[in-house]
């Protein structure tokens, strides 16, 4: 158990360090400098190589190498992979550009649908980008001063279709009232010719009621017919009337009823 935990080790009799070809750090060429990172397959690929397929998201040891280019003061990174089947070398760089990868040798990316329906602008330089943006902000800007004077035209619009049907209203409102008031009128016409023919209608029946009355007190020989009155009757009537005394308003106190009388208790009486 000791011996795995040596730290002694076995030199063969044949050894020769002069053999050993070790160049010091300070004689190494200086170079890209490389850093081992983890990191996931940027894209789908084929393996140039032995065909093997290679889908988006698989894990890798890869290598990263910082170069010399630079976009717009974004510096471009280069990595180096490996193939699962053959362990060829793949290599690909960043694209801040487009914000995406390029495969550079090994392997070619599988066809993205998505991708080849985005403008080619790989070769614009960067004077042709700064102009493109400001023709885009510029037609934005258009753009957004159509969208306001369509805006206003609209609304213009609106308020104009919003007075018609204002006026219609008004004219279908006036239109209606004069309607009714002419029917009300023909209504007040129609009472009236009713109520003229029925006050019409009872003239006449209280002049035949007259006529009749007058006909019925009347004699043979045209002379009215005159009532008789009985003078004691009417003697005594008025003697009646004479000896009636007047009614009198008088105020007239009632007895009182006595306090036991309410309470129901009745009051024997004395012995005595």
């Amino acid at each position: 158990m000791s011996e795995r935990k040596v730290l002694t080790k076995y030199y063969p009799p044949d050894f020769d360090p002069s053999a050993i070809k070790r160049v010091p750090k300070h004689l190494r060429p200086s170079g890209p400098k490389l850093q081992t990172v983890r990191l996931m397959a940027p894209f789908s690929m084929r393996c140039e190589r032995c065909g093997e397929y290679i889908y988006k998201g698989r894990k890798f040891n890869a290598r990263k190498e910082t170069t010399d280019e630079k976009y717009l003061t974004i510096p471009i990174y280069r990595f180096y992979i490996r193939c699962t089947r053959c362990s060829g070398e793949i290599t690909f760089k960043t694209d801040p550009k487009n914000m995406d990868y390029v495969c550079e040798r090994g392997a070619k990316r599988n066809f993205e649908p998505w991708r080849e329906n985005k403008p080619d602008n790989q070769h614009e330089t960067e004077e042709e980008i700064l102009n493109r943006l400001e023709r885009e902000e510029n037609e934005e800007r258009e753009q957004m001063e159509r969208d306001k004077m369509a805006e206003l035209e609209e609304k213009m619009l609106d308020s104009k279709r919003e007075m018609a049907i204002a006026d219609a209203l008004d004219e279908i409102r006036t239109r209606n009232a004069r309607i009714e008031r002419s029917e009300a009128r023909g209504e007040e016409v129609a009472l009236s010719h009713v109520r003229d023919e029925a006050e019409e209608a009872r003239r006449r029946e209280e002049q035949e009621d007259e006529e009749a009355a007058r006909r019925a007190f009347m004699t043979a020989a045209g002379e009215k017919v005159k009532r008789l009155v009985d003078d004691e009757a009417d003697g005594g009537t008025a003697a009646a009337k004479e000896t009636a005394p007047p009614p009198s308003f008088a105020r007239v106190k009632k007895p009182k009823k006595p306090f036991d009388a309410g309470l129901g208790i009745k009051k024997k009486p004395s012995l005595v």
